[in-house]
């Protein structure tokens, strides 16, 4: 199914996001967590392009195949195009569609130590290729802004950039206070963004999964989360419990504003994933 056709749907679509570390995760690892997600009926699973976006992109296309063919989910493989050229991309794009992948995430990637790419300066350059390959399209959305774009407005400019390239719906980088992404939506629909906007949300599970998120994200710390972590540091039962008890709010909260979507980043824990889906479903 082509994603966009979820947001038309009665109930707000809830979707979960598996992470290949390094692109490294084994094809029956993978078939564990779909095994896990499946009977969530989710509106789509992703598969991220492996850590920092640089790397096995053949284990991403792999994972949807399997998710596509032997669970009859609807998969959303990343692809990212930082230090790629039009050739590399191309033959990206043949790959997925030999494992019948429809739905793409068109990201820049991190730029890290890969050199400039000729053909792609921002995600937006990918997307009309995506399109006119028959691909059903979707781009990252930044509530906070992007970690490289201090400036509201024009975080706002890009993702209108990212609309008229081509983009179809928006899934949201994380973030752990909803006033954000309200103050974002609002901004979003002034600048008549009108594509759906899916809002992302992690549970906190540790102190350090936080400290990298903020760090890598810029996602501020709302202080009912920060005592959170305080009180429970020492404790891992005590703060998975709690955490997955705050992200619950999160999407709840979101759903009863009748957001478009919501994302669930469970790190490939299935059973996070399911808590989650429990407590959200009676709001959707």
């Amino acid at each position: 199914m082509r994603i966009v056709e979820a947001y038309r749907a009665a109930k707000i679509p809830l979707s979960y996001e598996m992470f290949p570390p390094k692109g490294e995760m084994g094809l029956e690892e993978a078939r564990e967590v779909l095994t896990g997600l499946a009977p969530l009926d989710p509106a789509f699973v992703s598969v991220t392009y492996s850590a920092g976006g640089s790397g096995n992109s053949k284990r991403t296309v792999d994972i949807c195949a399997l998710g596509t063919r032997a669970y009859g989910l609807t998969m959303m493989a990343h692809l990212t195009c930082a230090g790629s050229d039009r050739a590399s991309i191309a033959r990206n794009i043949e790959a997925l569609k030999a494992a019948g992948v429809e739905n793409v995430l068109a990201l820049r990637g991190d730029l890290g130590q890969v050199p400039a790419s000729p053909d792609y300066r921002f995600a937006k350059d990918l997307i009309p290729q995506l399109r006119e390959a028959g691909f059903c399209v979707g781009a990252a959305a930044y509530p906070e802004g992007h970690i490289d774009c201090l400036d509201a407005k024009e975080n706002v400019a890009h993702l209108k950039e990212k609309e008229e390239a081509g983009a179809q719906f928006f899934v949201s980088q994380l973030f752990f206070d909803n006033e954000c992404a309200y103050r974002f939506l609002d901004e979003c629909r002034a600048a008549r963004i009108h594509a759906p906007i899916e809002f992302g949300i992690m549970p906190v599970t540790s102190k350090a999964q936080v400290t990298r998120m903020v760090f890598m994200c810029g996602a501020s710390l709302p202080a009912r989360l920060v005592k959170m972590l305080a009180r429970y540091e020492d404790k891992p039962a005590d703060l998975r419990k709690a955490g997955i008890e705050y992200a619950a709010d999160q999407l709840a909260d979101l759903a009863r504003h009748g957001v478009d979507g919501l994302h669930v980043y469970c790190m490939n824990k299935a059973d996070t994933a399911r808590e989650l889906h429990d407590a959200v479903e009676p709001y959707r």
